[in-house]
């Protein structure tokens, strides 16, 4: 049995981004801990979601708790750090955010996990967080730092597959009512660069089934569950890494072999 550390920026992006790996992991018998970054304050909820006197954060961790049991995750922890809010949002530089964290302290305190977890695998995000969230590019940041701290011999920047995703773009755009999102040389990373795909296809309906957890951010009428299950299967059934150290192309499927 290995384990695997996964850190993200906040509640609900493990879901998206890692949520087939977590639960595969799990099923062929490692060991998977979740490491969040912020509590999400910041995200948007409907009015009259939550319950009076009810914070956000406090929902959400909640949500992050139920989606990690979907994902088998056998330990969720928080660094404690605030939501910073969109890339030059006047949030980003407020005390306390993950975005104006000293990396080096805050890559001590997940090196330290790493460490007590013995860690075989870190996924972290890749150097521009996905699409140029402050506390995305900062798990890349501290995530990166805390592996060389700790030693951790396996790690792996999740990201997006862009041309895959253009491919799929149209299809996708012609079955749901969505803004597709901008697609430009910030959102995900070329074919080219990347060095594993894995096949989630298996383990698909836990991923969606973790996404629907995270009900204060993903609701029904979004774009992730309002697809039908054969498009959502289609555009979420592979996870992309790039494994630091190995060479561009894609030629791994597994986080552990």
């Amino acid at each position: 049995m290995a384990t695997m550390v996964t850190f993200h920026a906040h509640p609900d992006d493990e879901s998206i981004a890692c949520g087939g790996v977590m639960r595969k992991a799990y099923e062929q018998g490692h060991r998977v801990v979740l490491v969040v970054a912020t509590r999400g304050e910041l995200g948007e909820v409907p009015e009259g979601f939550l319950a009076d006197g009810e914070q956000l954060w406090q929902r959400r961790v909640e949500e992050t708790k139920a989606a990690a049991e979907v994902l088998g995750a056998a330990r969720v922890e928080f660094l404690g750090y605030t939501d910073s809010g969109m890339m030059g949002e006047p949030t980003n530089d407020a005390p306390g955010t993950f975005w104006t964290a000293d990396v080096e302290e805050a890559a001590e305190k997940l090196a330290a996990i790493l460490r007590e977890e013995n860690a075989d695998v870190l996924t972290v995000y890749d150097d521009h967080g996905g699409y140029g969230h402050p506390d995305h590019i900062q798990v890349h940041r501290v995530g990166m730092r805390a592996a060389e701290l700790a030693g951790t011999p396996r790690v792996f920047q999740a990201t997006m597959n862009r041309d895959a995703m253009k491919r799929r773009q149209e299809q996708v755009a012609g079955d749901v009512d969505f803004t597709p999102p901008d697609l430009g040389d910030d959102f995900g990373t070329p074919e080219a660069e990347l060095t594993t795909a894995v096949d989630v296809t298996q383990w698909i309906d836990h991923k969606r089934r973790a996404m629907r957890a995270h009900a204060s951010q993903i609701s029904e009428q979004s774009f992730f569950l309002a697809m039908p299950e054969e498009m959502f299967r289609y555009a979420f059934g592979t996870e992309w890494f790039i494994r630091v150290g190995a060479e561009p192309g894609i030629a791994e499927s597994d986080l552990f072999d």
